[in-house]
């Protein structure tokens, strides 16, 4: 569903993104692990198209996303570190015109039925968005990418800034969309995050892919070494 072949992107004289190869299935988590700077936008920008690869091609769904952007897009839902939604309305009413920009258009009790599927409380359907707090916004973004259908999730550090709550519900809406088959690719620094939820690990250093290998193969503490010993 995702793919990515010798993926590179260089801003001036500093390259980002150095030879990515990946491939996320259908059902699968990936979790891309770093530090600032590591690489994991970039990824993510790719993906969505927001900027151009210097080098190399990043596909979903078996179309190449630089020469079919708005083709791939119709497979795709993306949720950034802050989600941004018109503070002026509604958690239903963003999630109304949004989905129409998609050409997703449902009813009102089935729009009502996403964001219940999504996890935000029935309390906080007609309430203006500017009282949400981070995690609530975050969930308007998963019911968003019901509406759209979308196959494959594009995350952005979505549990930076949540408390253990509201992350844990997170995590949990992800491992049902899994059931579902979409696949998703997340930028995290949460190891713990990324050891619970993801199918598998990625390691990023310096714009490259140090380390890959599937979540269950290795212990929290294997997995903090490991980290360690990339990015030191």
């Amino acid at each position: 569903m995702l793919e990515a072949l010798n993926l590179s992107k260089s801003f001036h004289k500093h390259q980002a993104l150095k030879n990515l190869n990946l491939k996320i299935e259908p059902g699968h988590i990936y979790c891309l692990l770093g530090a600032n700077g590591a690489g994991k936008t970039t990824t993510i920008n790719l993906f969505m198209n927001f900027i151009q690869p210097s080098a190399g091609e990043a596909y979903i769904n078996g179309m190449n996303v630089a020469k079919d952007s708005s083709a791939t897009k119709k497979f795709v839902a993306y949720i950034p570190e802050n989600l941004m939604l018109y503070p002026n309305l509604t958690g239903l009413e963003n999630l109304v015109y949004f989905s129409g920009l998609a050409d997703r258009k449902y009813n009102k009790e089935q729009y009502e039925e996403f964001l219940r599927r999504a996890g935000l409380q029935e309390t906080a359907f007609h309430q203006r968005v500017a009282s949400y707090s981070k995690g609530m916004r975050q969930k308007v973004g998963i019911a968003l990418a019901l509406t759209k259908d979308a196959r494959a999730l594009l995350l952005d550090e979505p549990v930076s800034g949540l408390d253990p709550k509201a992350s844990n519900e997170f995590s949990k809406l992800l491992l049902q969309l899994q059931e579902k088959g979409i696949a998703t690719l997340m930028a995290t620094h949460d190891l713990f995050r990324a050891r619970e939820t993801g199918t598998h690990i990625g390691i990023m250093n310096e714009g490259q892919l140090v380390a890959s290998l599937e979540s269950k193969e290795v212990s929290h503490q294997e997995l903090e070494s490991l980290y360690l010993k990339h990015i030191n």
